[in-house]
């Protein structure tokens, strides 16, 4: 790649609209593996030159708008296009705005579309057909091109992968968590640039599915989606992503959806050294959204030097429907389902069923709507004997349609324990680890599994597993870990757990239930009885038998523990 300074932003963008004419007529008469497909960005900004290298938040917007412009394209910044929109007969097409790291403000970017009529020349027409007859020649004009200075229009750089790494960079010596000794990822939630909250589902979709994806690749690790949702809508940076989630790689991006096509904008960026390692701009008709995350799962793959074999490309690359309008719908049905309360359970289920309708094949539709049912026995007053057959019957259904589906196998290994089918139910969680080894729910169903069939000190590990590949864990995972400790008898974890769980979410209910029974269970009485207290406060009406009912243990001295413990701690 090259970098190129001009004297105004007028002979940049219209030496880069020669330059891809003349390469494309001369592409034409190639094969295509001898082809050159350049792509070509261009913004009016402020730049520096140290000791032969060229630096600052202009080579670095340059090289954002390089990556947004496609084979043979050109993409421009704001601030270019005001300067040339008047001044060259080409039509641009607006792309929205994009962050960039370490850049507060976002960029507005426009794509040229069309070559203007007459040239404002820097190199004119006629001297290029006049002079440029080998592939040599296009070359050395290019690095002709380079050597008159000021204003960007950037070929994907040397100078910017070579050059010292920016000051902002995600520091080993500060990150929360070892780095993993496999490329490791978090995906940040892709910005929703359309300016229609409504269009929120589709941008957490595309995210989520992209998470999804490559969690199912045993050569990466992977954050799960509760943790890297953490940042949606925060202005954060990408070194404060690494150093928090301990990971080397962060991708970002935006999506910009009409109701005939989506733009889509991604980035993926080495935290370590501040480097992009592969951006790329999409502009498609939605109806081929599978397989741009298809495409965008490869490039990932190939950037970070991971090799999948059949069996792990077939799992990362799975449809669940090619229905465009079901896939949409349950999108919307997951973005209901996480926010958790009954009202969005009901909605999720709605939107869910409304998918099944229209692909009754859609696997994980099947998975989701099975799980709203199985959640109205935490979220609502219905007895689990009322709707646990029916989530069984909706999950083994989705495995009737898909075996290799990781949630599906997770979510019946849950189910399984209702019934006492522990050994199965082990299993079946077991699976779905397997199938999803970065999923921190699959690790979460087995901890809880494990811990319903009496092998709580089995659990620990992989509860701890769930908490690292989601640093920023939703507190029930906390939760789960401090009552595996105190089953398998660790008084002083279980305790320490419990008290950082507290420090959170200190009117969380569970979790000042937890630390009460732990508290008596393990000879502090007097701390018991007075988290008993604030059991009281938070809800008067808390009975001992409500809330052990919900709960399959395989062996009944397990909730006889936890029966005990409320009970001195002062809790009817």
């Amino acid at each position: 790649g090259l970098l190129a300074l001009f004297d105004s932003a007028t002979e940049a963008v219209q030496c880069a609209i020669d330059i891809q004419e003349q390469l494309r007529a001369r592409n034409e008469a190639l094969p295509s593996g001898g082809r050159i497909p350049f792509r070509i960005g261009v913004h009016l900004g402020e730049v520096t030159e140290e000791e032969g290298k060229v630096r600052g938040d202009g080579v670095q917007v340059a090289a954002l708008l390089e990556g947004m412009a496609g084979a043979g394209g050109i993409c421009i910044s704001g601030s270019a296009y005001l300067q040339v929109k008047d001044r060259l007969k080409a039509e641009f097409e607006p792309l929205g705005e994009h962050r960039v790291q370490d850049i507060a403000e976002p960029v507005r970017a426009y794509r040229v579309l069309k070559k203007p009529e007459k040239s404002i020349h820097v190199f004119g027409k006629t001297w290029l057909m006049s002079h440029l007859e080998t592939r040599l020649d296009i070359i050395k004009l290019i690095v002709l091109a380079m050597s008159v200075l000021v204003g960007i229009a950037g070929l994907w750089n040397t100078y910017f992968r070579s050059s010292s790494p920016p000051a902002g960079v995600a520091s080993v010596k500060k990150v929360a968590l070892p780095l993993p000794d496999k490329p490791s990822i978090a995906v940040l939630p892709f910005e929703n640039m359309t300016g229609d909250p409504k269009q929120e589902y589709f941008a957490d979709g595309f995210t989520e599915q992209i998470i999804t994806s490559l969690s199912k690749i045993p050569g990466l690790f992977v954050i799960s989606r509760n943790s890297s949702f953490t940042y949606k809508g925060k202005p954060v940076k990408v070194q404060q992503v690494s150093e928090e989630l301990g990971v080397r790689y962060v991708l970002e991006g935006s999506v910009q959806k009409s109701s005939d096509r989506m733009r889509i904008n991604a980035q993926l960026i080495d935290a370590t050294s501040g480097q992009h390692v592969w951006a790329q701009y999409y502009d498609r008709d939605p109806k081929d959204i599978f397989a741009l995350q298809d495409e965008v799962i490869l490039r990932i793959a190939s950037a970070l030097s991971v090799n999948l074999t059949a069996g792990e490309q077939a799992r990362a690359w799975a449809q669940g429907t090619k229905n465009l309008e079901a896939y949409l719908k349950l999108m919307q049905a997951r973005e209901y389902r996480y926010k958790g309360n009954r009202e969005s359970g009901a909605l999720a289920r709605r939107m869910a069923e409304e998918a099944i309708a229209l692909d009754p094949k859609y696997a994980e539709a099947y998975v989701l709507l099975g799980t709203t049912y199985y959640n109205q026995v935490f979220q609502e007053t219905i007895r689990p004997e009322d709707v646990i057959p029916k989530a069984l019957e909706l999950v083994q259904k989705a495995l009737s349609l898909n075996g290799s589906l990781a949630d599906a196998h997770s979510m019946l290994g849950v189910l399984y324990t209702w019934s006492g089918r522990y050994d199965e139910a082990i299993a079946e969680a077991e699976r779905g680890v397997e199938l999803d080894p970065n999923s921190g729910q699959a690790h979460y169903n087995l901890a809880v599994v494990l811990r319903w069939a009496g092998k709580a000190k089995e659990g620990i590990p992989v509860i701890q597993k769930a908490l690292r590949l989601e640093p920023m864990a939703p507190d029930n995972y906390n939760r789960q870990l401090a009552v595996n400790y105190f089953l398998a008898g660790d008084c002083k974890e279980a305790i320490a757990t419990c008290e950082k769980g507290l420090k959170s979410q200190p009117d969380h209910l569970v979790s000042r239930v937890i630390i009460a029974v732990v508290y008596a269970s393990c000879g502090r009485e007097a701390e018991a009885r007075k988290e008993g207290s604030e059991v009281l406060r938070i809800n008067p009406k808390f009975s001992v038998e409500s809330f052990t009912r919900n709960t399959p243990y395989k062996n009944p001295s397990d909730r006889d523990r936890i029966v005990q413990g409320l009970r001195k701690a002062g809790l009817q």
